[in-house]
């Protein structure tokens, strides 16, 4: 005889509340075994019990929904485990940038940072190939990795070799908005302008201008270049030397790149500080 639980006897056999029980069911995660007609009523069967408490374990390790659908209606071992293993790696990459975060506001806390050396350039105008768009504050390090496999793709379909270092432009309503435009951008020793291959797609030539820069070096994560701006703007704002225009970071190396600001021309050339 199949017995029928309430759902206040479900939710103390499953340590679920009564509220998420009918959350799981309004969304279709856990449906009851039937539904009085009359009353509305929800009833559970007890062979429900072991998938409700894995419900219970997927939720508390933060696992969406959807992902939780995905594991509880595999169609086999292999599917299943590859579902768990998807969300258990995503913890982990979570953990990692957790535990960076916590270490990296320890010494921000109690370490005093030493000042970082400022020089004064001007960056050469340039022929570059580029892909510029609307990127999200926190979907920006995805997208650049999309977009320079993209460039150096398109330079390889007509033999043009980078003359420099990966760039990017960074311009104001990317940081005052949260969502604005950035270039990122292969600069090369010839005009693109021509070379219709290299232009298909969101790929296309770009001439940066000569720029007169205030420049410092990041190094470690880029997780922490906020240090590296708020270091770099600093000196720009108290010497009044700031000019409207994107932020230029090159990048020299995984974990070091070079943060432009564009200044005027009121410091002597070369001059650091």
């Amino acid at each position: 005889m199949t017995v029928r639980l309430t759902i206040g006897e479900f939710s103390k056999m499953t340590y679920l509340s009564v509220k998420a029980l009918r959350h799981y069911h309004d969304v279709g995660l856990l449906e009851p075994a039937d539904i009085d007609p009359a009353s509305g009523y929800r009833h559970y069967s007890a062979d429900q019990v072991p998938t409700a408490q894995a419900i219970r374990r997927f939720r508390d390790l933060d696992m969406p929904i959807e992902q939780v659908r995905v594991v509880l209606q595999a169609p086999d071992l292999t599917t299943r485990n590859r579902a768990i293993l998807d969300h258990l790696e995503a913890m982990q990459v979570q953990l990692e940038r957790t535990q960076h975060t916590v270490a990296s506001l320890h010494a921000l806390l109690t370490t005093p940072s030493a000042p970082k050396p400022i020089t004064y350039r001007t960056l050469a105008a340039t022929p570059a190939l580029a892909v510029r768009a609307k990127v999200d504050f926190d979907a920006a390090t995805d997208w650049l990795g999309d977009a320079y496999a993209e460039l150096h793709s398109a330079l390889d379909a007509v033999s043009v070799s980078p003359v420099g270092p990966d760039g990017g432009l960074y311009h104001d309503d990317f940081f005052t908005e949260g969502n604005g435009d950035v270039v990122a951008y292969v600069p090369v020793g010839v005009d693109l302008a021509d070379l219709a291959p290299a232009t298909t797609g969101r790929a296309h030539a770009l001439s940066l201008a000569a720029t007169r820069v205030a420049a410092m070096i990041h190094e470690g994560s880029f997780d922490d270049i906020d240090q590296t701006y708020g270091a770099l703007g600093t000196v720009v704002a108290e010497l009044g030397l700031g000019l409207e225009g994107p932020i230029r970071e090159i990048y020299l190396a995984d974990d070091r790149a070079e943060v432009c600001w564009p200044i005027t021309q009121s410091v002597t050339q070369g001059e650091s500080r």
